[in-house]
């Protein structure tokens, strides 16, 4: 009798096995992969809004953003507004006007899932026009007996325009649910610009400081953006 209903267990568990083997091989693959997101992600450049407060001769903001268009490449590119006054030896010019920058950036940081973070690197073509005003300059003389010649009537210089590539490498963090915290690095070289009469190029905005006849330059930034989904794959 004991023979029996060992024999009669035996055929049900054999019965019973292979109907959870087939149901857990029924679960879809589909349910446990995790798309990632695609969108608009908008922000602004800290840093400037920061110097505008401690510099009391600067004022400047940034918008900024990117758009994922691929699994590690974004369209990306900045819009901004600045002026400054810089003071060397010899002369003062104060400068204001606009730009943008539009390009591409690459992120070279593999996710955990469910992670967007980005470490990237960036390049962008950016294009500024703005004016100069030559404020204050001193006469050159090799004299030195006279105190020196100082000009103090303005000279304003409008419809000038500037050009140049720039290289950016940074981070974003998502911090909360889309929000994401940056920051990067900016070295640029100038392709093209159009000086005032009498002197140079001080400070173009966008690009920055310009120093003697040197063609290069570089800048820096913090930023806090958000991330608008659009879709997901």
């Amino acid at each position: 009798m004991k023979q029996k209903h060992i024999f009669l267990l035996f055929i049900s568990l054999s019965l019973l096995f292979p109907s959870v083997i087939f149901a857990q091989e029924d679960i879809p693959a589909d349910s446990l992969e995790y798309k990632e997101k695609y969108g608009l992600r908008l922000g602004v450049d800290l840093s400037k809004p920061l110097r505008t407060l401690l510099e009391e001769e600067y004022q400047g903001f940034e918008i900024k953003g990117d758009y994922r268009l691929y699994r590690n490449y974004y369209l990306a590119g900045e819009i901004g507004n600045e002026k400054n006054t810089i003071s060397e030896a010899n002369v003062t010019a104060m400068a204001k006007g606009s730009y943008i920058k539009l390009g591409a950036n690459y992120n070279a940081y593999e996710n955990w899932k469910g992670m967007e973070n980005l470490i990237f690197a960036g390049l962008r073509y950016g294009f500024a026009t703005f004016s100069s005003e030559l404020q204050e300059y001193s006469i050159y003389t090799k004299d030195n007996y006279f105190d020196p010649d100082i000009r103090t009537d303005a000279q304003e210089f409008n419809n000038l325009t500037a050009s140049w590539i720039e290289l950016q490498l940074g981070i974003k963090v998502e911090v909360l649910n889309n929000v994401f915290l940056g920051t990067h690095l900016q070295l640029k070289r100038r392709v093209s610009h159009t000086k005032p009469g009498n002197f140079d190029n001080l400070f173009i905005p966008g690009f920055n400081r310009t120093y003697d006849e040197s063609t290069w330059g570089v800048g820096y930034g913090y930023s806090i953006s958000y991330l608008i989904p659009i879709y997901k794959k």
